[in-house]
């Protein structure tokens, strides 16, 4: 469905402005793109073959980070390439309906990821504060019901925000100053009542954002709590050094989705949001897995 203009016309499709500036900066940064993109698929593509190909490694922790690094395959390719077309100029023009369709896409996965992050940090507090109990606390059917929540839920999450918005009406400017649809920058265009859509979005980033943030906090009191409660300093780094992986990727996501979502006002500048942007949708996704790899004795062993 299009939005309809007082006089009648249809918009149809949207400008995407990506970063303007001269052909050679462009270029440049389409070759960055491109290279992040590569290494992106390639980094998580191989965390998900290593794992799948070493019994060591079929453990909770690893089936999401496995999960994690399938998600942040589809959510680099959600915006990359499309944002290289734009910065090319090849397409700079996005439909209604698939601006609509990559804002859900987006939106959703990113609500995917916060709900794994808070079923990780779930994991990492049994395995932490019940060792003995663990195996039993969280099995292969435990993480795959958390898992599978975590799909569904996101996409739940997300589904209603993005229908309020297509039901918007844009009677122009049609130009969008991003290089992939965002909601902000939808609702700026927006000639019709927001109300809906910035309640909607206000009560999704609660559920989503707050809640699994809660659950990671409150995980990690219980988890800090029985580290220090260790008597051993071996045992201490030991136990720690199972966490600060995740609590590494956590502190980037949530650092760069509060400053992008959870604000008094819709007036970031979107030059500032773009470059946030472009930390969360393409230099975050490629971090993964060499933050995972890294950090992770048995990860190195098995490659």
């Amino acid at each position: 469905t299009s939005g309809h203009t007082a006089n009648g016309t249809v918009v149809e499709e949207f400008i995407l402005l990506g970063f303007p500036g001269s052909w050679h900066s462009r270029v440049s940064l389409v070759v960055l793109f491109a290279l992040v993109y590569s290494l992106t698929v390639t980094g998580n593509a191989s965390i998900i073959a290593l794992v799948w190909m070493n019994r060591n490694l079929h453990t909770p922790m690893y089936f999401f980070l496995c999960n994690l690094s399938f998600l942040e395959i589809w959510y680099t390719t959600g915006v990359v390439p499309k944002a290289i077309g734009v910065m090319l100029g090849t397409s700079q023009t996005i439909s209604f309906s698939v601006c609509i369709f990559q804002l859900f896409f987006l939106l959703s996965l990113g609500s995917v990821e916060c709900f794994l992050l808070s079923a990780m940090a779930y994991d990492r507090y049994l395995a932490i504060c019940y060792p003995l109990r663990y195996s039993s606390l969280m099995n292969s059917v435990i993480s795959a019901r958390l898992a599978i929540s975590s799909w569904l839920g996101g996409f739940l999450a997300i589904s209603l925000l993005a229908f309020l918005t297509s039901r918007l009406t844009f009677c122009g400017p049609d130009v969008i100053n991003h290089f992939f649809c965002d909601i902000d920058a939808c609702l700026a265009l927006s000639c019709s009542d927001r109300w809906p859509v910035e309640l909607a979005t206000f009560l999704v980033s609660i559920i989503v954002v707050v809640a699994s943030c809660v659950v990671i906090l409150v995980s990690y009191v219980f988890i800090i709590y029985s580290i220090l409660r260790i008597q051993s300093a071996h045992g201490r780094k030991k136990a720690f050094s199972t966490c600060s992986a995740h609590l590494t990727v956590v502190t980037i996501w949530y650092g760069s989705i509060i400053f992008l979502y959870v604000k008094p006002s819709a007036q970031n500048s979107m030059d500032v949001k773009k470059i946030v942007n472009t930390l969360s949708t393409i230099v975050t996704p490629l971090l993964n897995p060499f933050i995972y790899t890294f950090r992770n004795k048995e990860v190195k062993q098995a490659l």
